[in-house]
């Protein structure tokens, strides 16, 4: 078979001559009741912001983190600069600001991860996965407050008896599903072991890695009748991370002035996060016009973050004529300290109703009762000194000759409890219709939510509008928008000395996205171009600063900003019966701090650029590969905490990386072939090779900014990712 190999210059709507249908010269039917444009599928919306994502392909992606989230990345609305993270960046919006669901219930991530190296795996099973929904903003007034993406992961119910697992260098997996011969009774359950040792080791620095992650699921359903089910999700997790730093040595600068750190350390971190979640649903569908449902959730996590490490460092520059090194004592130490507890419980109910008296009209509201229990206990600080004298020191006083205090670089220390209860309420109308002889949706509504420990009252209007004009050449072109706010949890209401602060509002975002989708067809393939423009005016921001993947709010909304941008992503079968695509964007995003002028945010994106891509042998369809590629231009590293942003505007260099998933099929469940005795039991067998990394690119995520106490400069050094890492991958179904 021929592949199809297209430029990226192909990835702007000239692309609307590829295609030139012959009209319909029939006679149009204009009395028609109803205009069905989809099929009724698991985890159907009426969101005309949702892509798509297929569970098949987010289960066989090569990614370190084995989740869906990897596949989310190659979206060009969606950036992360780290492989080790399951958390993404939407559109300038930092890593909280987005919204996670698995069957309508809200979940959480861990609140204290401070670098990607200690997140383990993300809470989403692709084994256990139907469908999944993404939304990069502008989404239904369903989904909850938050200002940039809305992911619904929707799980599936086995149709009879299975087993299916994992297992490779850096963990495995052990899936099993059974269903009652009358459908009544459905059942998945499935573990999970991740051990990231062998891949945290390509780092270039001596240090003892012990990551264990582990965690397990289960999805329960029991059909009564047609009308009445119940449900139920059960989730647990532990995440353990010890590191026993020694020893590093980072090269960085320029060619005229290049800079060598070496450091050694002593001490240790030992991290716990352990999560549990519960929810159960009874769903009562009395009629194809009526259904409601009614949820009950439990969620808590419980965190420790210990760890006491001192280290001291050499600053070394060479001469870049002879490249000797130049006679230096440039150097420090510092200890960072930190105990730091914190346990979250969420319990609360939500009831949903949605009533279609037609196929073409959902009138949807719901209702949501949470009830939060917080509890933080904060002990961090830390300690710079260089020939005996902290930094920073104060000013010795010339009238007695003595000086003040020694001071720590910074101390954050709080104890707080809270238990505030938020209730939150949704209506929603879609439709759709004939305008002429051009299709239109749209959906309206709002959102209304209340928290009780900032005693504040936000009011969310939401629209969608799409039409399908009745052209030669299939496009769609659609608006969305409204008013979206970041309602204050953990991490917005703590400011830096610790507290809890109650005066906190929520963040505002005005967002007014115009997109456009052509389909078409070449080299007798299908084809979809999608392109989308969208603008967000933001006040009541709360500044931060980006500790690594930490992100540590200033405690005050006293900001405002803008961002703007383009995507585009080409989708289509660039190999036959396969699907791939390519991503282009362009974003900024500033914020002004005080009225001081507009600078970058942290998350400022720019240009990206990122394929998926799968192919096969066509003469053996059995060998398969699949290949993701990121670029992306360096986010800002913003500024070191406790300073001033104005000051500290570096950028980080590119993020590069290209995975690599080879595989061979053995047992294909397509394949009807009678295979008897032991490899009869299999169903599917596959045996795979993937290479993260391929191409050893030394990736930054972040600078660890070092001070020299000789001239009080702070030195962003370089926190490198990790290398090249090939891993073997056995996955079998029975």
């Amino acid at each position: 078979m021929k592949k199809l190999v297209l430029p990226l210059s192909l990835m702007v709507p000239v692309l609307i001559f590829s295609q030139n249908r012959k009209k319909d010269t029939t006679a149009r039917v204009t009395d028609i009741e109803e205009v069905v444009f989809q099929k009724k599928i698991t985890g159907k919306t009426s969101d005309l912001t949702n892509v798509k994502i297929s569970a098949k392909d987010a289960k066989g992606i090569a990614t370190i983190g084995g989740g869906i989230e990897g596949l989310l990345k190659t979206l060009p609305s969606v950036n992360s600069n780290t492989e080790l993270s399951s958390q993404y960046m939407v559109r300038g919006g930092n890593y909280d600001e987005n919204l996670i669901y698995i069957n309508d219930i809200e979940i959480y991530r861990p609140f204290l991860i401070r670098n990607s190296q200690q997140e383990g795996m993300s809470i989403i099973n692709p084994d256990m996965v139907a469908a999944v929904n993404f939304s990069a903003g502008g989404f239904e007034p369903k989904y909850g407050d938050k200002m940039s993406s809305a992911l619904n992961i929707y799980y599936r119910e086995p149709e009879k008896f299975e087993v299916s697992g994992e297992a490779s260098l850096i963990g495995g997996r052990l899936t099993a599903g059974l269903a009652s011969k009358n459908k009544k009774l459905t059942a998945l359950f499935s573990g999970r072991y991740r051990n990231t040792n062998l891949v945290l080791n390509t780092l270039n620095e001596d240090t003892d890695f012990n990551p264990t992650y582990w965690d397990f699921q289960s999805y329960i359903n029991y059909h009564f009748n047609d009308k009445f089910s119940l449900s139920f999700i059960g989730y647990y997790s532990k995440n353990d991370y010890e590191m026993i730093p020694k020893a590093k040595s980072v090269t960085f600068g320029s060619l005229n002035q290049p800079i060598t750190v070496n450091i050694g350390y002593n001490g240790r971190e030992q991290d716990m996060y352990k999560n549990m979640m519960g929810t159960v649903s009874m769903n009562f569908k009395p009629s194809d016009q009526w259904k409601f449902t009614l949820d009950s959730f439990a969620y808590q996590n419980r965190e420790k973050e210990y760890y006491t490490i001192a280290s001291g460092y050499e600053i070394q520059t060479f001469n870049p004529v002879t490249e000797a090194p130049n006679p230096s004592f440039d150097g420090g130490g510092q200890i960072e300290h930190a105990r730091n507890d914190l346990f979250v419980r969420t319990y609360g109910t939500q009831f949903r109703a949605k009533f279609s008296p037609n196929v073409n009209t959902d009138i949807e509201v719901g209702v949501k009762y949470e009830k939060e229990n917080l509890n933080d206990n904060t002990n961090e600080w830390k300690l710079v000194d260089a020939a005996g004298y902290s930094i920073p020191r104060p000013i010795d006083d010339p009238r007695t000759g003595m000086s003040g205090d020694l001071e720590l670089f910074y101390q954050i220390a709080g104890k707080n409890k809270i238990e505030p209860s938020r209730l939150s309420a949704y209506g929603q109308y879609s439709q759709k219709l004939y305008w002429g002889a051009s299709k239109v949706l749209f959906n309206v509504g709002a959102r209304v939510s209340n928290w009780s420990f900032n005693k504040e009252t936000i009011f969310s209007p939401r629209f969608q509008f799409a039409i399908k004009p009745d052209w030669d050449t299939d496009m769609l072109f659609k608006l969305s928008g409204g008013i979206y706010y970041q309602a204050p949890f953990y991490k917005e209401i703590k400011d830096l000395d610790g507290n809890f602060n109650s005066n906190i509002k929520s963040q505002r975002s005005m967002q007014l996205i115009l997109s456009n989708d052509y389909e078409f067809y070449m080299y007798d393939r299908p084809f979809k171009l999608t392109t989308e423009a969208y603008y967000k005016k933001m006040d009541d921001l709360i500044p931060y600063y980006m500790d690594n993947v930490r992100i540590r709010y200033s405690g005050k909304n006293n900001a405002s900003g803008y961002a703007y941008g383009i995507d585009t992503r080409l989708f289509g079968e660039f190999v036959p019966g396969v699907d791939s695509w390519l991503s282009a964007s362009y974003a900024r995003v500033y914020e002004n701090i005080d009225g001081r002028g507009d600078i970058p945010r942290a998350t400022d994106q720019r240009f990206r650029f990122a394929m998926f891509y799968q192919d096969y042998m066509p003469k053996f369809p059995s060998m398969r590969v699949n290949l993701t590629l990121v670029y992306a231009m360096g986010l800002p590293n913003g500024a070191p905490v406790f300073t001033d942003p104005y000051q500290y505007q570096r950028t980080l260099p590119s993020y590069k990386r290209v995975d690599l998933g080879l595989s061979k099929v053995f047992i294909d469940s397509k394949d009807k072939k009678k295979r008897y005795g032991f490899w009869g039991n299999f169903e599917e067998l596959t045996l795979g090779v993937q290479v993260f990394n391929a191409f050893n690119i030394n990736n930054t995520v972040a600078n660890q900014w070092i001070t020299d106490y000789n001239t009080n400069v702070m030195y962003p050094v370089p926190v490198r990712l990790t290398g090249r890492f090939f891993n073997v991958k056995l996955e079998f179904k029975l």
